[in-house]
């Protein structure tokens, strides 16, 4: 995957100067050891433990000479909570806390660290500073137990880290038919992302300008035959249109991004595409979000920053999906293993062909049906359509409602082996308790009909990035029993 951060997570580790240092020190040595055990990548240890101030400004030097992007303190004793936290504050990145737990009575009578008391009062300093830090749901660790807060916390330091170095491309207003998707920008400013809004006629000069860069754009097509195979390459006649606006989007992305580090794209597919390009832009959207940058349709710019959220928290591709359409009984076989849902919990998650081919169980080029009925099929075809692969999923969406705040919902099941027996690029959903939360959730918060949704289940990455960039305002599935907001008791 491209288009991603590296992180470099830094363990910092901290000591109250009338606790023996040398505690913190041996409790960091044994974490280490872990760490390396588990082989996680790109973890380095401070060499300054903070004691003071001055030990402050010490690992901030060391932090920033080494790259460091994220950081652990770790409190192998109390802690000093004032230099502690002016650490996080000064560092600026994604933090997180952990401290070690006392490891043996024999350590008692004269080695207690109290770093239970400890992340008390590092929490409150933290509210002090105003500052968001990730504390996992139980703190206090043992080496063993800190490696997999560490290896969680290195794939939510990714998506926020993300988030503040990107920048996201839209090119055409949206759709009339899809005001749903309205995108009001200034949230994504108070996130730290970066907007550039472009018109489908810069896309058409780009797409012109490389018209002339043949070699390139027969690679392209040799590598789309690869990829498709005799089989699945239904149209072989429009490939080259495809790899020449493959081609026109990469060179956009790398000449563009400008100040950020990554970058998604939120474009116009209808109705005008068509008739001027002669084709749909499906695949080609399928291929770079495959490969780390999410190609969003009908101009959803909260989608594509969705997806690519979606993607940091997986590392893998992830996909945008129209919350579509029920599931008739008699699609759904006898005996049929739905993971935990209910009949009445299933949908189908449908778009016109923009998942990537390693996330399809099958699938091939075809023209987009819907589109077809008014323009004809020689103008529409070039959609990735089939079933998606059976897996986990997380579907996940942020966004902006119409009164400019942040809102977010977040739901794991996932797409189940079963043939849905209708056009698209489709799969069937299961979400645990989906009924009630798209009733309550997505139609009585006003979500639009796109979800992201990643090929793993990563709703704790999630929804401890989105608290830590700021967004409060996280719905999930309620349990039977627990109401929603204005849920009617008597209703059920």
């Amino acid at each position: 995957m491209i288009n991603q951060p590296v992180v470099k997570l830094g363990i910092v580790g901290v000591s109250r100067d009338c606790f023996p240092i040398s505690l913190t020190k041996a409790r960091m040595k044994a974490l280490m050891e872990e760490v390396r055990k588990a082989k996680l990548p790109e973890v380095y240890d401070c060499p300054v433990t903070i004691e003071n101030e001055k030990d402050t400004l010490k690992a901030l030097d060391w932090a920033r000479e080494n790259g460091i992007n994220a950081v652990c303190m770790f409190l192998g004793n109390f802690g000093p909570e004032g230099p502690t936290t002016m650490f996080v504050q000064k560092f600026g990145g994604p933090a997180m806390v952990i401290a070690a737990k006392e490891e043996s009575k024999s350590g008692l009578a004269s080695d207690r660290g109290d770093a239970l008391c400890g992340v008390l009062n590092f929490s409150y300093n933290v509210g002090l500073r105003r500052l968001r830090v990730y504390i996992p749901e139980y703190p206090n660790v043992t080496p063993v137990e800190a490696v997999k807060e560490l290896s969680d916390f290195r794939h939510i330091a990714r998506v926020v880290i993300g988030m503040r170095n990107l920048k996201v491309f839209g090119f055409g207003p949206r759709p009339f038919d899809f005001l749903a998707c309205n995108a009001p920008i200034q949230p994504l400013y108070d996130l730290g992302v970066e907007v550039q809004e472009n018109s489908e006629l810069d896309m058409k000069v780009q797409f012109e300008k490389v018209a002339s860069r043949t070699a390139e754009i027969e690679a392209i097509v040799k590598d789309m035959q690869a990829e498709l195979g005799a089989e699945r390459n239904t149209y072989p006649e429009i490939l080259p249109k495809l790899a020449q606006l493959e081609l026109a989007i990469m060179d956009w992305y790398e000449n563009n991004k400008g100040a950020c580090n990554y970058a998604v794209f939120a474009n116009k597919c209808w109705p005008a595409w068509q008739p001027v390009f002669n084709f749909e832009p499906c695949y080609v959207n399928s291929r770079l979000t495959g490969r780390g940058i999410p190609v969003a349709c009908e101009v959803d710019l909260y989608g594509a920053v969705s997806e690519y959220m979606a993607e940091c928290a997986s590392e893998m591709p992830a996909t945008l999906l129209d919350i579509n359409n029920s599931v008739p009984d008699d699609v759904i076989p006898e005996g049929a293993n739905l993971e935990g849902a209910s009949k009445k919990d299933l949908y189908m998650g449908f778009h016109c062909g923009n998942t990537c081919s390693s996330c399809m169980k099958s699938c091939k080029i075809k023209y987009q049906l819907i589109q077809a009925r008014l323009m004809g099929e020689d103008i529409t075809k070039g959609t990735l359509e089939g079933q998606i692969k059976p897996s986990a999923t997380t579907m996940f969406r942020l966004q902006s409602n119409s009164d400019s705040k942040l809102v977010s919902y977040i739901a794991e099941g996932h797409f189940l082996d079963i043939d849905p027996c209708s056009f698209g690029g489709i799969g069937i959903a299961a979400i645990p308790g989906f009924a009630r939360f798209y009733r309550h959730v997505l139609v009585g918060k006003r979500f639009p009909h796109h979800g992201a949704y990643a090929f793993k289940n990563v709703g704790k990455i999630l929804f401890e990035a989105l608290h830590l960039l700021g967004v409060d305002d996280i719905n999930t599935p309620l349990p039977a029993g627990q109401l929603y907001p204005g849920e009617n008791p008597f209703a059920l």
